[in-house]
Parts: structure tokens; C-alpha cells; sequence
């Protein structure tokens, strides 16, 4: 098969058929990619054929999906867990890294071999920990964040490890190597530190004068970010993560990121087919006991020593099993590593399926295990977990569920709607795809999100299935439209208010389940006629009412054009 888009088209419709048989049998769909890459990889029916392309798609949805958690990424809270995350990532090394060095041994492996097999034992999967993450929307937890960190630190030392093996090759490591590698990362940070607050503002303003140049100018700086790290001799993942982060400031960082999600979607799910294609089941067969052993320190006692680690530095045991069941599975590094390692001479090409076997034995298993980690979380509490807590713990600062108001768009009214909201003392959120209106809104300190209506996985990202109120002043009549219809799905038992600028339009809202539809002119009609009947037909009534009426609205709206 020559054509690449025939490949990808026959690649995309057989793991539709597969993905659709997973959800039947409700298993993860993670597990459905990695089947279809091994049906269609040279094990069964050998469609694929232009294997760099494939790899180039899938680096593309690992750098977009770093992308991403970097955009949603707390600094401060990354701070604070510095610490944590070095503790659990050098405890982890050298726990797994032991004990896998210790079963090669036992199995008949050389001393670098079984050095080699012990440290890819050690690495976690970025991809399947922040895939399964966000689709369960826990990376912004607390556990999240302690293992992105951890897989974050873990990236460095693979950069390492990688340096050492090449100098495998040639005349030993120079020191020297290390200093300048350093020197890079370093001057790099410092530069997206400097981007971050005193370039990158007026940028991504003016880019989100039109939606679709913001979302080219995302693409164009994590791309570019990612590209840097790598010619610097550091991952892309590490660079894609970091250039999220410099942007997570941003007021437009959520649209970006809603924006981004089904184009990392489509990428990432032929990272896994890619991942799938890449295993030769006559090659598997003859390492599968040293397979099961090394899965077995992989998926038992790795997340053991995460969850113990984290029990006597103080965190609950919730969080110290959740953690531990993040990182349970080895990465795709870990293949790459030993892949190297082969090539450089150093270890026996039997040891590449063996590592292969195990990374797709462990990323299996995590799937399952992050997916039902609460229910797995309650059924070992019963047998004393609470012997892993200390008796003073960190406890998770969880983010209030959602707003009991939310108002989207400003322009129409919307600064009388937040007077009122703060008269009444509830939580409320103002959500607007205008520049111009999200610089006033921070201006005055009023809670914003950039974002587009129509999106519902925004709505789903800020919790409205919690929220009591929600109010739109858009006149578009298609947005308001969509709008009604995704909150109705969400949640049906909130009420809605919504514009409308004819009848036609509000009894369609009406029937699509608005609660109250405002139609301007007859508002204002109904408040002039009472006008009328209290002041009469005297002119100066009216003068005074239109004096006043201007003076609220200079006072109000100074920076906002009508």
C-alpha cells in the first residue's frame, strides 16, 4: 500500500471497530488502540508501511497533550511540591532500581544488563498517566500534580540516562556534556520566565482578537517550544510541558486548551496504534516469564514504595495510593533506552522484546488500575492502610464545586447582573470570547474565563452541573441556542435566562427548556410604560430620567464600545 492517507484511513477504520467492541465489553479504550496497532502492525495483517509518519504523528499528540497539562499547571503549587516530587522520583530509583537489578540478576542477565533493565523499570509513562488524568479531569488534584511532577523529574534523568549510554558507545561521559546540558536547560527556562510575564500577555492579547489566529499562535509556541528543548538536547515532552506552562497565565489559556483537545485526541490515539504496530509476537514469546517477574515489581512494588514514601513525608493515604497507582507502569522511554542500549552493544537484543513485553503488560494493567483506583482505594483501606499515614497530613485543598452563577457575556447588561450577584453573596464566573471585555473584567477583579459558548467541554470543565444560575446576554440566537441545549444536557435542574430579540426566537428557546427568555424591546417597553404612568407626560420627567440614565451609563461602561 503506497498511499499514506489510504494507510491512515484503513489504520483509523479498524480501530474504530475495535474501540467500539472495547466499549461494548466497557474496558479501556487505551487497551482498544494497542490491540488495533497489533492488528494492523507486521504480527497480523502488516498494513502499515510508512512506520515514520506513523511516529511523527504520534510524537505530535505527545507534544500536544504535554501541551496541554502544562496550560492547566499551577506554578505556585509546582513550587511547593518541589521538594515531594524529588523525594518520590530518587526513593522510586533506587527501590525499583535495586530490585529489578537484583531479579535480572537471578535471571541470568549480566551486570549492565541487568543495570540497564533496573533503570527502565523506574521510568513512567507520560502519556498513558496524563491521558487517563485528563480524561477523568484529576490532573489538576493533588495527586495529579504530584505525578505529573514526579514523571517531570523522571524526564531529566532520562535525558541523563540517555547520555550515558551513548557515552557507552564512545570514550565515557564528559563532564563537561553534562555542564553545557545544564547551561541550556537553564537559559531556556530563564527565557519562557521572561516570555511568560513580559511578552507573551500583549502576544496571545492580540492573537485572540480572532479565535482561530489564538489557536495558530498555540500551536506555533508549543511546537516551537518542544523543538527548542530537543535541539537543546532535552525531550520534547519536557519542552512541550514547559511551553504550556509559560502561557498557563494567560487569560485564554482554558479556550486554547479546549480548543487543542480534539486535535490531541486524534494524535494521541495513533501514538498507541504506533505503540501496538511496534510489537512482533514471535519475538515476545521466548521472554514472557522474565516479562511477568519484571511486571511484577513494575505494577506491586513501585506503587508500594510511592505510596510508603509518600505515608512518612505526610500525605494522606488517599492521595499516597492514588499516586502510587498513577506511576504504576514503566514508559515508552524505557523501550527507547533499551533500544539504544542494544544498538550501542551493551545489552542482548532479546532484552528490547522483554522491556517491550513488560511495557505493554504494566500500561495494560494501569489503565485498569488509574481508572478504578477509588474502588481499589476502599477495598484496601479494610486491611490497614492507614498504617502508611502519618498522623499529621497534607490534606488535598480541593477547588469549590463549580459557581452557583455563571453569566456569559458582558456586553449586553452585564455589569448590572454583577452588581447583583455580589448584592447576593454568591459565588459567580463571567465567561466572554472578547478581549477588550476580559481586560475589564480583570481590571475591576471580577472572577472571568475566556472562553467560547458553544463548547461543551468547557461547560464541563468549570462544573455547571453544580451551578443554580445561569444567565446569557449573547444575541448571536445560534449561540444562545447551543448554549441552552448543552446546559440542558448537563443540568437540567438549573435555571436558565437567556436573550432573544424577537418572539419567534424566544418561544424556540422556550421549547429547547430556557427558564426566562429577555427580549430587549419588550423590557424596555414594559419599563417605559411604567415610566410613563408614573410621571406623566411632562417633558422635564423625562430630561431628568435621561440625564440620569447617561450618567450610569459613563459611570459603568467607560472602556466597553456599545
Amino acid at each position: 500500500m503506497e498511499s499514506v492517507f489510504a494507510e491512515l484511513s484503513l489504520v483509523i477504520v479498524i480501530t474504530a471497530f475495535v474501540s467500539l467492541f472495547m466499549k461494548l465489553i466497557r474496558q479501556p479504550l487505551i487497551l482498544g488502540y494497542i490491540l488495533s496497532g497489533l492488528l494492523v502492525g507486521p504480527s497480523v495483517f502488516g498494513l502499515i508501511h510508512s512506520v515514520e509518519t506513523f511516529e511523527a504523528f504520534s510524537s505530535i499528540g505527545i507534544a500536544l497533550l504535554l501541551f496541554i497539562i502544562g496550560l492547566g499547571m499551577n506554578v505556585s503549587e509546582l513550587r511547593k511540591l518541589g521538594r515531594v516530587v524529588v523525594v518520590i522520583a530518587i526513593s522510586s530509583l533506587v527501590t525499583v532500581g535495586t530490585i529489578g537489578f537484583a531479579a535480572s540478576g537471578l535471571m541470568g542477565f549480566t551486570r549492565t544488563e541487568s543495570l540497564i533493565i533496573g533503570l527502565s523499570l523506574f521510568f513512567s509513562s507520560t502519556i498513558i498517566i496524563v491521558k487517563i488524568l485528563s480524561d477523568k479531569k484529576e490532573q489538576n488534584r493533588l495527586h495529579g500534580q504530584i505525578a505529573i511532577g514526579v514523571i517531570l523529574v523522571e524526564d531529566i534523568i532520562a535525558t541523563f540516562a540517555l547520555l550515558f549510554i551513548v557515552a557507552g558507545q564512545g570514550d565515557g561521559l564528559n563532564i563537561s556534556e553534562i555542564a553545557v546540558l545544564l547551561g541550556r536547560g537553564a537559559f531556556l527556562v530563564g527565557v519562557l520566565a521572561f516570555c511568560s510575564t513580559q511578552v507573551l500577555p500583549r502576544v496571545s492579547k492580540y492573537m485572540a482578537s480572532s479565535q482561530e489566529l489564538l489557536f495558530l499562535f498555540a500551536i506555533a509556541w508549543g511546537f516551537g517550544v518542544a523543538t527548542l528543548f530537543e535541539l537543546s538536547g532535552f525531550s520534547i515532552e519536557v519542552g512541550a510541558l514547559f511551553g504550556g506552562v509559560a502561557l498557563a497565565a494567560s487569560p485564554y489559556a482554558q479556550e486554547i486548551s479546549a480548543r487543542l483537545k480534539p486535535l490531541r485526541d486524534f494524535f494521541i490515539v495513533l501514538f498507541f496504534i504506533a505503540l501496538g504496530e511496534s510489537l512482533n509476537v514471535t519475538n515476545l514469546s521466548a521472554g514472557i516469564w522474565p516479562a511477568l517477574v519484571l511486571s511484577a515489581i513494575v505494577i506491586i512494588i513501585k506503587p508500594f514504595t510511592i505510596t510508603s514514601i509518600m505515608g512518612v513525608l505526610g500525605y494522606t493515604k488517599r492521595i499516597s495510593f492514588k499516586a502510587g497507582i498513577n506511576l504504576s507502569q514503566i514508559s515508552e522511554f524505557s523501550i527507547v533506552l533499551v533500544v539504544l542500549a542494544t544498538t550501542a552493544g551493551l545489552v542482548r537484543p532479546e532484552i528490547s522484546a522483554i522491556i517491550t513485553l513488560v511495557a505493554i503488560i504494566t500500561i495494560a494493567s494501569s489503565a485498569y488500575l488509574m481508572q478504578f483506583d477509588d474502588e481499589l482505594f476502599a477495598r484496601f483501606d479494610r486491611i490497614k492502610l492507614h498504617l502508611f499515614e502519618k498522623e499529621v497530613t497534607y490534606k488535598e485543598k480541593r477547588a469549590k464545586a463549580g459557581y452557583a452563577i455563571v453569566l456569559f457575556g458582558y456586553h449586553h447588561g452585564g455589569h448590572e447582573f454583577i452588581k447583583t450577584f455580589k448584592d447576593i453573596g454568591r459565588r459567580y464566573l463571567v465567561i466572554d470570547y472578547d478581549p477588550s471585555v476580559i481586560d475589564t473584567l480583570e481590571h475591576q477583579d471580577v472572577p472571568y474565563l475566556y472562553g467560547d459558548a458553544t463548547d461543551s467541554e468547557l461547560l464541563e470543565e468549570i462544573n455547571i452541573n453544580n451551578t443554580k444560575l445561569i444567565i446569557s446576554t449573547f444575541s448571536d440566537f445560534e449561540v444562545t441556542t447551543s448554549l441552552v441545549k448543552n446546559i440542558n444536557r448537563i443540568n437540567s435542574s438549573a435555571v436558565i435566562i437567556c436573550h432573544a430579540d424577537n418572539k419567534d426566537e424566544a418561544v424556540k428557546l422556550y421549547e429547547l427548556g430556557a427558564t426566562y427568555v429577555m427580549i430587549p424591546h419588550y423590557i424596555g417597553s414594559e419599563k417605559i410604560s411604567a415610566f410613563i404612568k408614573k410621571s406623566g407626560l411632562k417633558k422635564s420627567e423625562f430630561t431628568h430620567f435621561r440625564e440620569k440614565h447617561l450618567t450610569y451609563l459613563e459611570s459603568h461602561f467607560p472602556n466597553i464600545e456599545s
